[in-house]
């Protein structure tokens, strides 16, 4: 166990000190759209959601995820309740807090997104966000046998802690049923920052997201959702999910994410409150730690009146 500890630390100190950042996944990314575009900002409407993310559950020190956000649409503040009209401006904030061993980070994402109508059911939106990130670094749970080692040896035994200030730009071509988007996080590659400077740059990382829905019967919809990320000093990122709506009332599905973990998803409609599970499994040859990963989803529309089903 403790050689296996002594691994895991050192992966994640690699990962962090030599590649800049590390990737941080979401299996229900398609309920976070804003958060990774901020061009789709209140795209369902306007919603408080909430997400916990509990990764390889038994392991000491394995990562742990908390988001919350809230999403603003200013066409329905208005009173306004046509899905296709709305968006013309919307706001939106987002918190998101990651333990991953030695490592606590957080980031403040606050966005803005306009709509340009194209035609009667379709809208081009553009959006802007300042990404406000913090990355603590406890070198008191650092277990190496390196402590001579010049990357590890200034933080060995004591904390770090470094600030960035970068943002991040996303469209999106956007229909009742069907959305493509593209957005960059960390365009200015994290080079303003301040305290204790352990990463030399954050790399820009290009975002992709489509997804489709629809209904196929009075009581049956179906969508479907795919993301691919793409960042110079990480591997490709692709995944996706499929789901079945009831009644307007639940959800079943499963999704994939290529070469590393499949999962399996449930949800239920219960009014303005949507409320989402995933049990994800890491597949063997993704050499990741053989432990099952749990999320949770909490959204609330503000309004009874927003886009209706789910993505």
């Amino acid at each position: 166990m403790k050689k296996h500890l002594l691994l895991f630390s050192i992966l994640l100190l690699t990962v962090l000190v030599v590649n800049a950042q590390s990737r941080k996944y979401i299996s229900q990314f398609s309920h976070l759209q804003h958060y990774y575009n901020p061009g789709l900002a209140a795209y369902e409407g306007s919603m408080i959601r909430g997400f916990v993310r509990n990764q390889w559950l038994g392991w000491e020190g394995a990562p742990k995820t908390y988001f919350i956000s809230a999403e603003l649409d200013f066409g329905q503040l208005a009173g306004e309740t046509d899905p296709g009209l709305l968006g013309k401006h919307a706001v939106s904030s987002s918190l998101h807090h990651d333990t991953n061993g030695a490592f606590m980070e957080s980031e403040l994402i606050v966005g803005y997104a306009s709509r340009v109508r194209l035609s009667k059911t379709t809208n081009l939106r553009l959006g802007i966000g300042i990404n406000y990130n913090t990355v603590r670094l406890d070198g008191n749970r650092l277990t190496t046998d390196q402590a001579l080692d010049p990357t590890v040896r200034s933080y060995f035994g004591g904390f770090a802690n470094m600030h960035i200030l970068d943002f991040n730009l996303g469209m999106a071509l956007t229909h009742k049923n069907y959305y493509i988007s593209y957005a960059v996080h960390n365009v200015n590659e994290g080079k303003l920052n301040k305290g204790d400077v352990f990463m030399d740059r954050k790399a820009p990382s290009g975002i992709f997201q489509g997804g489709y829905r629809n209904w196929i019967s009075d009581n049956i919809a179906l969508a479907t959702n795919v993301m691919w990320r793409t960042q110079a000093d990480l591997p490709e990122n692709v995944e996706f999910n499929f789901k079945v709506l009831l009644m307007d009332r639940m959800w079943i599905g499963a999704g994939h994410r290529v070469a590393y973990a499949n999962n399996l998803q449930v949800g239920f409609v219960l009014g303005e409150l949507k409320m989402g599970y995933i049990y994800e499994i890491p597949m063997l040859r993704s050499y990741l730690l053989p432990y099952s990963t749990h999320e949770l989803m909490l959204t609330y529309s503000l309004f009874k009146d927003g886009t209706g089903m789910i993505w």
